[in-house]
This record gives C-alpha cells, sequence and structure tokens, in this order.
C-alpha cells in the first residue's frame, strides 16, 4: 500500500511539474498589459474571498494553539483582515512594476559589425517551499507571474487551509484574465515526500529552489538540493551603536529594529554598543528595550549598567532568536564591530547609527551582509521597503540573486546576436 502511494505521489509531482513547464513556456511571452490585468484580477479575487480565507486561517491557527506554538509563530501564521488586504495591495504593487521581461541590459557592435544585445528572460519554473507565512502564497505567485516565470509553491502543513484558500483566489483571478492557471500550482499534499521530489528537480521541470522558513527547513534544502538554491540560513541581524550616534535615534532604531516585529527575518537580534558611548547610551537603550517587552541578555558591562539583564552566553552571540528576546555587548572600536559582525553573523542585514560619515560609509563597505544601513531600522530589509514590490525572499548567497529577491531577480539573462552575413575566419 505505501509502495503505491509513492508512485502516486511521484506521478502527481511530475504531472505538476510537466504542466510547470508547458505553463512557463507560454508565460514568457505574455505581454506586459497581460500579466498585470491577471495580477489585478488576482487581488480582486484575494479581496472577494476575504471571509474564506480568514475562515481557513481561523482553523490553522486553531491547530496551531493546540499544539502549543509560540506567539511568534502565531503572528507569522495569523491573517487579519488589514495583512490580507496587504496581500492584495502588494499584487496591485507588483503590476506597477517595470516588466523585465525582454529588457535590454546592455548592447555593443563588434568591429565586424555583429550587433550582441543582452536580454532579460525568465528563469523558467521556481519552486517555492515555505513555512508559516501564508502570504508568501500570494507574494510569490504574483512576483513570479511578473517576471514571465511559473510556480510550484509548498507551503507548511501548518497553513495548509490558509494556503489552499487564498491559491483558488488566484487561480480565479488567472482564469478572469485568460492566463494557464498552472502557472500557479500549489502542492495539495502534505506528505513531506513530496518536497523530497521538488529537491530533486521533477526530471528537470524546477530550474531553482527558494526555500522560506525556519533554519532546519532551509539547511535541507540547501543540503539536498539537485537544482540552483536562492536562500538565507539565518537572520543574526546587528544593530551597531557608534560612538558618534546621536542617543535618540539611537534609542529608536534599536527598539523598532528588535520589536516592530520579532519574528522576521530582518528582526535585530544582537546590539553593539561602542565603550566610548556606553556611559550615556548604553542605560537608555537598554531601559527601551526592557520597557518595551524585550528580554535583554548582555556581557559585564551591560549586566552592571542594568540588573534586570541576564547574563548572555557565547551562543547568544550566534543566535537568532525570533522572538523578544536580544544580546548586548560592548566593544572597543569599530574595528571590533566589525570583527564580531564578521564572527556571529549571518550575512543577511547589519546597520550602523552614527553621525560620523567616514565611520558609516566603512561600515557598509567592510560588513560582508546583503543589506547594510545608516541610521536606519533593519526591519527594512523588505522587498517592499526598497521599492522592488512584494519579495519572494532574501538571499545571502553571491550566486546570481542577492538580499531582496523581487522580479529583476527571479530573470537571467541571454544574447541576441544580429549580423549581416558575417561568418568567422579560419
Amino acid at each position: 500500500m505505501e509502495m503505491e502511494q509513492g508512485r502516486a505521489l511521484a506521478e502527481q509531482m511530475l504531472e505538476l511539474g510537466r504542466a510547470a513547464r508547458k505553463a512557463a513556456s507560454g508565460l514568457a511571452h505574455v505581454p506586459a498589459v497581460e500579466k498585470n490585468m491577471a495580477l489585478h484580477e488576482m487581488a480582486t479575487a484575494i479581496r472577494a474571498a476575504s471571509a474564506d480565507i480568514q475562515s481557513a486561517n481561523a482553523a490553522d491557527l486553531e491547530i496551531a494553539r493546540k499544539a502549543g506554538r509560540p506567539d511568534a509563530f502565531i503572528d507569522r501564521l495569523t491573517l487579519t483582515e488589514a495583512r490580507i488586504e496587504a496581500m492584495a495591495h502588494g499584487l496591485e504593487d507588483i503590476a506597477d512594476l517595470p516588466d523585465p521581461v525582454g529588457e535590454t541590459i546592455a548592447s555593443w557592435v563588434q568591429p565586424n559589425g555583429l550587433e550582441i544585445w543582452r536580454v532579460r528572460v525568465p528563469l523558467g519554473v521556481i519552486g517555492m517551499i515555505y513555512e508559516s507565512r501564508p502570504n508568501v502564497t500570494a507574494d510569490a505567485g504574483g512576483l513570479c507571474l511578473k517576471s514571465g516565470n511559473a510556480v510550484i509553491l509548498r507551503g507548511g502543513s501548518e497553513a495548509v487551509h490558509t494556503n489552499r484558500a487564498i491559491h483558488a483566489a488566484l487561480v480565479r483571478g488567472l482564469g478572469e484574465a485568460g492566463l494557464d492557471p498552472n502557472v500557479i500550482q500549489l502542492v495539495q499534499t502534505t506528505d513531506r515526500d513530496a518536497v523530497g521530489m521538488m529537491l530533486a528537480g521533477l526530471d528537470g521541470a524546477i530550474d531553482v529552489i527558494i526555500p522560506r522558513g525556519g533554519k532546519s527547513l532551509v539547511a535541507r534544502v540547501q543540503n539536498e538540493a539537485r537544482v540552483p538554491v536562492f536562500a538565507h540560513l539565518d537572520g543574526n541581524c546587528h544593530v551597531y551603536v557608534h560612538a558618534s550616534a546621536d542617543p535618540d535615534m539611537a534609542r529608536d532604531i534599536t527598539v523598532n529594529a528588535k520589536m516592530r516585529r520579532t519574528g522576521i527575518c530582518g528582526a535585530a537580534e544582537t546590539l553593539l554598543v561602542d565603550e566610548v558611548c556606553a556611559s550615556t547610551h548604553l542605560g537608555p537603550l537598554i531601559e527601551a528595550l526592557i520597557a518595551d517587552g524585550c528580554e535583554v541578555r548582555g556581557d559585564a558591562m551591560a549586566q552592571e549598567t542594568d540588573a534586570r539583564v541576564k547574563p548572555a552566553t557565547e551562543d547568544d552571540w550566534a543566535t537568532e532568536y525570533l522572538d523578544a528576546i536580544i544580546a548586548v555587548k560592548t566593544v572597543s572600536s569599530l574595528d571590533a564591530a566589525i570583527a564580531h559582525i564578521g564572527k556571529y553573523g549571518s550575512h543577511h542585514t547589519d546597520a550602523i547609527i552614527a553621525d560620523d560619515l567616514k565611520a558609516a560609509q566603512r561600515f557598509l563597505r567592510e560588513v560582508d551582509s546583503a543589506i547594510v544601513l545608516h541610521n536606519a531600522s533593519t526591519q527594512f530589509a523588505d522587498g517592499g521597503q526598497f521599492g522592488m514590490g512584494a519579495e519572494i525572499g532574501i538571499a545571502t548567497g553571491r550566486f546570481h540573486a542577492r538580499g531582496p529577491v523581487g522580479v529583476e531577480q527571479l530573470t537571467t539573462f541571454k544574447y541576441c546576436v544580429y549580423g549581416n552575413g558575417q561568418v568567422r575566419p579560419v
């Protein structure tokens, strides 16, 4: 029986791959106006299905609460009416973006008269594997559509009812626009074997995998994938308060970076404070964090500054809490801050608060992270905040895409060469 079920699942997944490949071939040549129309229809369908989506989400939330899931997890899973409206608005924002497909990146003429054009084209079929956040269903579907890619979505079992409701709305929108519904497919089963089949590429159907979720999921994808992966493993983000930092700005940015939403990958997990300004800045920073409900774990100086600070261990400097907890350390200099981030950071997002522009420029130049900020919260690590529309994820590697992965990052390019009879000499 198990063998038969395995064969049935394998055939089901291969069929998804075949359908996605066929849909991608057609979508690659769909004009921008038709893709934009589909995005608007999808947004309309999301709004019309708001009650159904909330009902499905309530079922998932009930299961999650009975399972004792932590508050940060519940927050990521929850879809309010405002968040559903944000999903719909996000699709409309994607429609407003320039269409990357067919864009000429560069062109030149060789001495022999050959005209060479480097032109953007879709990647093909995207495999999206994600957890907790059901809004990813709409974000990924919209971004892949705009960039001319078909997508196979495999959400986590914890959001299965919500994902199905959102996907059904997206398919209705595609139908209203006259596009192939197979450009956005959802893996309906919660069988974990389906993930392994996607990582194997579905017999060559999938061109790239994008995971979005916890460390164990991303690690599995990176270890097992037979196709290229855009991903980040950790979001161990830092805020460094330089000696020249304005104290009020440092307080406001630090609290926002940590506490606005603690469960997102751009939330600050470690606060570094320069020893030169520790006597004036450290106490108010700790006080503001604790007043906002944050647990502070710190080094000796942080503990001496405020008795409520718990001792930090070596593990704390490398921990992505995704919760209302922050590690606080004093550092002797800008060099020490950069070195600490280099040792414990995850190459995701790091910020410096400083009035000294030269120090800030050096920090931005030398910290090897996908996103580095000066006098701004790490919570801006988001494609939408970069003006890129909804993002499909953050990439911390150096292959193809880095930072927010938006429509442009979901394309590759080809060379179109125009001649007038040239032949290559012997």
